[in-house]
């Protein structure tokens, strides 16, 4: 006589319920409570902000950290040992600091570059000069941000596609294809199911890490934040929204990960 195997008992998250009752006694407290109200109205528009330029950095980040991974898989020595140098020294910068120097000297450098190589055709009239406030300061986070997670995604990358069993590359080179469709038909499709939940991840420390561009005057939650509680002395109440409003978007962006990482599981285990 067959037994049937149980299934094993799910239970009950009490840090999910737990973290669920404080969110909507918060938010009761931010509809009930005048003070509460106006620092959330004064916040509101940095979370557009934070999501505009974490997502815009995470897109060109991973776009980036899939060439280096590329380079770092590569045939060709120069650009392995390229794509290393470059994974090494990135990682090895606190974000901070590579968001003053992108910010404070490589915008500069770039200006100077541009107006010494096209100089000629900036007299003539055919170029703009250009200057140093041309730079958006938020285009400089945004670059710092994708600079300094691309190494880490490029590494994410890298595991993903070695994961992928030799044999089936071994395979498609031996029915003809190159190298190349080898990654894009081969490689790639299944490294990308490997590497969604990293990469998810890495998007929500993304969203965290973003309140580091508050130090170049980015409009963003803690620039709000700080401005807001300078000029009222409030701190206990904005920074409560603004914890609020981090929690929020990264939690509901975890358990996004995290439902996904379950459903990638499970469609693994059925094959």
């Amino acid at each position: 006589m067959k037994t049937r195997r149980r299934r094993p008992r799910r239970e009950i998250p009490y840090w999910l319920l737990a973290i669920i009752l404080l969110g909507v006694l918060f938010a009761w407290l931010i509809t009930a409570d005048g003070n509460y109200a106006i620092i959330f109205r004064a916040l509101r528009q940095g979370v557009i902000v934070t999501l505009w330029v974490s997502f815009v950095a995470f897109v060109l980040a991973t776009a980036l950290g899939l060439v280096v991974a590329l380079g770092r898989l590569s045939k060709r020595r120069w650009l392995r040992e390229v794509a290393t140098f470059y994974i090494e020294i990135v990682r090895g910068i606190p974000v901070l600091v590579l968001l003053f120097y992108i910010a404070f000297v490589g915008a500069p450098q770039i200006v100077a570059l541009w107006n010494a190589v096209f100089s000629g055709l900036i007299e003539s009239g055919w170029f703009p000069a250009m200057s140093v406030r041309d730079f958006d300061m938020t285009w400089r986070a945004i670059a710092a941000l994708m600079i300094s997670y691309s190494a880490f995604i490029a590494e994410i990358f890298r595991a993903g596609i070695e994961s992928v069993p030799r044999g089936q590359i071994e395979a498609a080179e031996s029915l003809g294809l190159k190298r190349r469709h080898v990654m894009r038909l081969v490689v790639l499709p299944q490294a990308v199911r490997t590497v969604l939940p990293p990469l998810g991840n890495d998007f929500v420390a993304m969203i965290k890490d973003s309140a580091l561009v508050s130090a170049l005057g980015v409009q963003d939650i803690t620039q709000l934040g700080k401005v807001y509680s300078a000029s009222t002395f409030r701190f206990f109440e904005t920074y409560n929204v603004v914890a609020y409003l981090y929690l929020v978007m990264t939690i509901s962006l975890s358990l996004l990960v995290r439902g996904l990482e379950m459903r990638l599981n499970r469609s693994q285990a059925r094959k």
